[in-house]
């Protein structure tokens, strides 16, 4: 059966078609143009070849073509409304599947296009008015459309209560809702069943574990990090860290940084004792805390969806729960959002409301991107068990911080906990240093400044850390023909490097000059010079090496 507000609405617009179509009258110049092709013959020039010799056959008697059988079913009508919807390639073809659903329940076409880097052409699109009805991506992106008036307003009425607070919590700003959230993705608590049947409910009591399992030669650690930042936030929230407070109305303040807070000085403080004691390992090295964990040598880890092949393919027996001592996680949130200056702002959001925020669609979305639905009665129906504890485990989950003075934060968090796992600073002291740099960021203090962080920054003795867009030590300086250059000796090795400005990610470029994109790669096979040169006017960046 029609849903009857979306079927009201279709015939409202429809019916507004029609009448201007009556007011325009009709027009003789509305002659079907010619064929292409036929306009473009020329004359077929005279041959040579002789005529077909006489034959004695009788020609053949005629005969009469069967009558088709009439037949009830009128032909399709081509849609005279289309909704068109930018997604990527993991998205794309379930849409395209719901699109041939969509058409023949209400008659609306559905046009999917595949964009490869939707978060960079939609703000240029969407005011050439060349945008899409609607779009699919990350909550930490719609905060900068909202502010910039790209994006609509979305009301989801009684179904709002059918998604995660969490999830709403990402797409709302200034108290207002502008997007319907679809995916969320965060950490899980990873355990080795063989080794650990029951997961713990505290950090404590995980410590006891693996160190009983490392006393008895069944483990080398008893924990490993991935990371440093993002990938340890769990144990940072469970002690009351957090990285920027919130106003009256829950929008993330920038000016209460909370990186040098007592949650988080006693976050840094767990992180130090247990890598002096031998139950951490100090290298926070994503991939090898995977392999550590992938091959029995340590019992816990925190991941997220985007390992789960590679941790099914080890074959461990693992189990995912949630974080012990209440961490959360971040939570990235993926969603459909309306272009605000488009002509079928009404059509797109009741498209969402009443046909996407189905249980039923939400668990195709859910199944064919391979993250737990916002839904949580969705993912927990999941077919697939380790959705359902990622959804269970980022329940309490935080958002990630969609303001741009983010940008700020990532470098000088990282080099404060580098300093605190390798045993260079106390957790005090190099908290309070990273957060007077992302204060002085947000302030304004790097304003100008070019820099190329990378993974080359520390090897070059230019800076204490990598991927550090703050770093004075490797700022590139501005020549007189307007380029910015700056030349390093780097030892043997493979390194990524990009551009980053202001001292902070929130405005960086990567391969071929784009806003977010992928990072330059380049080796030297000896110790050698490396002269970074960046063009200011198509943001590409050159690597020469002596």
């Amino acid at each position: 059966m029609k849903n009857k507000k979306l079927y009201v609405l279709l015939v409202m617009l429809l019916m507004g078609a029609l009448l201007l179509t009556a007011c325009g009258g009709s027009d003789d110049t509305d002659e079907p143009a010619a064929n292409e092709a036929a306009t473009n013959e020329t004359a077929a020039e005279p041959t040579d070849v002789p005529a077909p010799e006489p034959t004695d056959k009788p020609a053949p008697e005629p005969t009469e073509a069967p009558a088709p059988e009439p037949t009830d079913e009128p032909a399709p009508e081509e849609p005279e409304v289309f909704i068109t919807i930018w997604a990527d390639d993991t998205r794309t073809p379930i849409l395209q599947e719901l699109a041939t659903d969509f058409e023949a329940t209400y008659g609306v076409g559905l046009v999917i296009e595949q964009i490869a880097d939707i978060n960079d052409q939609f703000p240029i699109a969407a005011p050439a008015g060349e945008g899409p009805d609607i779009l699919i991506g990350p909550h930490d992106r719609a905060g900068g459309w909202v502010a910039s008036g790209l994006l609509a307003p979305i009301d989801l009425g009684d179904k709002a209560g059918e998604f995660s607070d969490v999830s709403i919590n990402a797409f709302t700003f200034d108290g207002q809702l502008y997007g319907m959230p679809y995916a969320v993705e965060n950490l899980g608590f990873f355990y080795n069943m063989d080794m650990v049947p029951e997961p713990p409910t505290t950090w404590d009591e995980m410590v006891a574990i693996g160190t009983a399992l490392q006393e008895s030669g069944d483990a080398t650690f008893g924990f490993a990090l991935s990371g440093t930042t993002y990938d340890a936030f769990p144990i940072m929230t469970s002690f009351g860290g957090y990285v920027f407070g919130r106003d009256d109305i829950g929008n993330y303040n920038a000016q209460d940084v909370g990186i040098d807070g007592e949650g988080m000085i006693a976050a840094g403080d767990w992180i130090a004792e247990n890598v002096a004691s031998g139950f951490l390992s100090d290298n926070t090295d994503w991939d090898t805390a995977h392999v550590l964990f992938e091959t029995g040598e340590v019992p816990f880890l925190m991941a997220g969806p985007w390992a789960l092949d590679r941790i099914r393919e080890s074959g461990i027996n693992y189990g995912i729960a949630s974080f012990p001592s209440g961490g959360a996680p971040f939570a990235g949130v993926q969603g459909f959002m309306v272009n605000a200056l488009s002509e079928n702002v009404l059509l797109a959001q009741t498209f969402l409301t009443e046909f996407v925020a189905t249980e039923e669609v939400m668990m195709a979305l859910q199944t064919a991107g391979n993250r737990a639905s916002a839904m949580p009665a969705v993912a927990a129906a999941s077919d697939d068990p380790d959705l359902a504890a990622l959804g269970e485990a980022g329940v309490a989950a935080q958002t990630m911080p969609a303001i741009p003075e983010m940008g700020s934060v990532w470098g000088s968090w990282s080099d404060a906990f580098v300093l605190i796992v390798t045993g260079e600073q106390t957790p005090e002291d190099a908290l309070a240093n990273a957060a007077q740099q992302i204060r002085d960021l947000i302030g304004g203090a790097a304003a100008g400044m070019v820099n190329v962080p990378g993974s080359w920054q520390a090897a070059s003795g230019a800076c204490e850390g990598d991927w550090d867009p703050a770093c004075e030590g490797s700022a590139l300086v501005e020549g007189d023909d307007g380029l910015y250059t700056a030349s390093f000796d780097l030892p043997a090795g493979d390194y990524e490097a990009k551009v980053a400005l202001d001292g902070s990610w929130t405005v960086n470029y990567g391969v071929d000059g784009k806003q977010d994109g992928d990072n330059y790669a380049f080796s030297l096979a000896a110790d050698s010079a490396v002269t970074f040169t960046y063009d200011p006017e198509t943001n590409l960046l050159d690597i020469a090496t002596e």
